[in-house]
């Protein structure tokens, strides 16, 4: 740990006053997400983010049970504003760009990411658990609200549930990023929408 390192773990240590505990949380968070995105699943330790951070590792223990979780959390931290759902007030029109964020995103730097959080959540509970309450669930509820919000609007079929329609898209999107038998692209997307719009309009 170099000599900086060492003076930011000691500004960050509880009960010291310097730094409050929402920034030491943000600089962790993004500590994390670039050693996840540099190295994988396993190059996020509390050793290695506590010292990128200047953060002290018991801190580390406290918020975040294992350092899966930790990545788990970090990864949405960093991609929470690019999948946004707009609300223009047109749902093919939300649901595309939503849908090109999010193919976007898994066909860069993070597809390898994910994938490798999705894999290793299969055999580790506590991984899956994190995963699901700080990425799938939220992700999952954000989409089927946009979608109630298009049945109130009249813009969607009321019979249609948004469950399914979620799975339709994101899932197929998610199918081929972890089965690359066929490309991830922007068309596939758009060929995944108009196939699906054509049974759920209004």
């Amino acid at each position: 740990m170099s000599e900086e390192s060492v003076d930011g773990a000691r500004r960050a240590r509880p009960g010291r006053g310097r730094r409050p505990a929402a920034e030491v949380r943000e600089a962790v968070l993004t500590a994390a997400a670039a050693q996840l995105f540099e190295g994988g699943l396993a190059a996020v330790t509390f050793e290695k983010v506590a010292a990128r951070a200047g953060a002290s590792k018991m801190t580390l223990y406290k918020w975040w049970p294992t350092p899966g979780s930790l990545a788990f959390d970090a990864y949405f931290h960093a991609v929470e504003a690019t999948l946004a759902f707009p609300d223009t007030g047109g749902i093919e029109r939300d649901l595309r760009t939503q849908l090109h964020a999010f193919v976007g995103l898994l066909t860069g730097s993070a597809g390898p990411v994910i994938a490798e959080l999705v894999g290793a959540a299969q055999s580790d509970a506590v991984l899956a658990e994190a995963f699901a309450q700080t990425y799938t669930r939220p992700r999952r509820l954000l989409a089927v609200q946009t979608l109630q919000t298009a049945q109130r609007r009249a813009q969607i079929r009321p019979d249609v549930d948004p469950e399914v329609v979620v799975d339709q898209l994101w899932g197929a999107c998610y199918h081929r990023l972890l089965l690359p038998d066929q490309p991830l692209s922007l068309d596939f997307a758009d060929a995944l929408l108009a196939n699906l719009l054509r049974g759920i309009r209004a």
